[in-house]
């Protein structure tokens, strides 16, 4: 599916072999410290998921601190003039949450890898195990990044509370029907905000290729059969924007 999503933000695992060698760009794996040592792409960087985010209660999945940012992303390497390749291994919403964090903190040169490690690991591509110098950085070294956190790209429940009866405004909710419906509860209040149309994240990635995007038209139409469309403002959660990564990415 090479041509099922613009390739100037969706990358297939074969335009890789060209780019790797570039001096600029930045491979990052988002996952378990399990994966990333197992197998990942040669030149990784290794992000954990718990760096991402703040981790207190009750909204645990809030982006984290200016202070963490500063050292996660210098540990990594990432400049001003680095490209970021982002994958993951369970179809884009750690990936898709990387970017939406690049995005708050004003660094738009990135890709996202169609697939990530599951379809290139199933196309039996070269991979390396362990961890690199970079990722094994003392906490203590002082970050050469600055991060200032762009709060546009942060939508307040006050602000979603201000836009329900705004019908340009619609909110995306990339949970599983059952959560949506009520019918599973994971939150301290079951159902879902008021006027909130639900895509299941889940039903973007194509299972028999290897967790793909569905092609472009098919997402499409998923999303105008829901008033998901590009004139509308658009803002998408799930939980913890884990599940929302991969909704922003799309």
């Amino acid at each position: 599916m090479s041509s099922s999503l613009s390739p100037a933000l969706v990358l297939q695992t074969s335009q890789l072999d060209t780019l790797l060698n570039q001096a600029n760009i930045l491979l990052v794996f988002i996952g378990s410290e399990e994966a990333f040592r197992e197998a990942h792409i040669p030149g990784s960087q290794h992000i954990k998921p718990s760096e991402l985010v703040c981790g207190v209660a009750p909204a645990a999945g809030k982006i984290a601190d200016t202070d963490d940012l500063a050292f996660l992303f210098s540990r990594i390497g990432l400049n001003d003039d680095s490209i970021v390749i982002a994958y993951d291994d369970e179809g884009g919403g750690w990936a898709g949450r990387l970017i939406w964090t690049l995005d708050v903190i004003g660094h738009h040169h990135y890709h996202y890898i169609d697939g990530g490690l599951v379809a290139w690991l199933g196309e039996g591509r070269e991979t390396e195990s362990g961890f690199s110098k970079n990722n094994l950085k003392d906490a203590t070294e002082q970050p050469s990044v600055q991060i200032n956190i762009d709060s546009a790209l942060i939508v307040s429940a006050e602000k979603i509370i201000e836009s329900l009866s705004n019908d340009e405004f619609i909110v995306w909710d990339a949970r599983s029907p059952q959560e949506y419906n009520g019918e599973k509860i994971l939150a301290a209040r079951g159902g879902h905000i008021p006027g909130a149309e639900n895509i299941n994240w889940l039903d973007l990635m194509d299972r028999n290729n290897f967790l793909r995007l569905k092609p472009l038209p098919v997402i499409q139409t998923m999303l105008s059969d829901k008033n998901l469309t590009s004139d509308k403002t658009i803002v998408t959660h799930c939980q913890s924007h884990h599940r929302s990564g991969l909704t922003y990415l799309v």
